[in-house]
């Protein structure tokens, strides 16, 4: 029997770090997450402030920590503003980096704003955590995700991170066929 895989989705924003404003990404990002995973999973949620630092802290203690997460998504940071650091903090824990998942998310949000040409997303792995940021509006996350989800399961098993499955009514999983 597998093991559940283990996500983590990490919110970054000060306003909603302090309370004064409601996340809405990381309850955003869990919905999608619930809508199309048919395989056992076990969500958590976290919120910090903005900043390099503590968010490159978090994201270690995340993956490396005792049963540690096989995926993390990091929502918000990603923009122009001189408090969003969250690439740099994602690139400071970075082994590897796979620069197709942002320019594929860039692409298809282009289709709905212009201004998703400002977005810094990006995917990176550490051990066997894969690491994606995404935008933090709901709808923008959905079309994020919506966008390279079907590579990550995959990019998981190479990893060696636990198995996902998918909704194929939803996002079919790519997995080659074994010859």
């Amino acid at each position: 029997m597998t093991r559940p895989a283990r996500i983590a989705i990490l919110t970054v924003s000060d306003r909603a770090a302090s309370g004064e404003y409601e996340d809405k990404g990381g309850p955003g990002a869990e919905a999608w997450l619930r809508g199309v995973i048919t395989s056992d999973m076990a969500i958590d949620r976290h919120v910090v402030p903005d900043g390099r630092e503590i968010v490159a802290a978090k994201l270690r203690e995340l993956a490396d920590g005792e049963g540690g997460a096989d995926l993390i998504l990091v929502t918000g940071g990603t923009g122009p503003a001189p408090r969003d650091l969250t690439p740099e903090a994602v690139s400071e824990v970075a082994e590897r980096e796979y620069p197709g998942f942002g320019e594929e998310m860039r692409r298809a949000s282009l289709r709905e704003v212009p201004t998703a040409i400002l977005s810094r997303q990006t995917a990176v792995s550490r051990g066997r955590t894969l690491i994606i940021t995404i935008p933090g509006k709901p709808s923008a996350i959905a079309t994020c995700l919506d966008a390279v989800f079907a590579a990550v399961p995959y990019c998981l098993d190479l990893l060696g991170a636990a198995r996902i499955e998918t909704d194929p009514a939803r996002i079919e999983a790519f997995r080659p066929r074994a010859k």
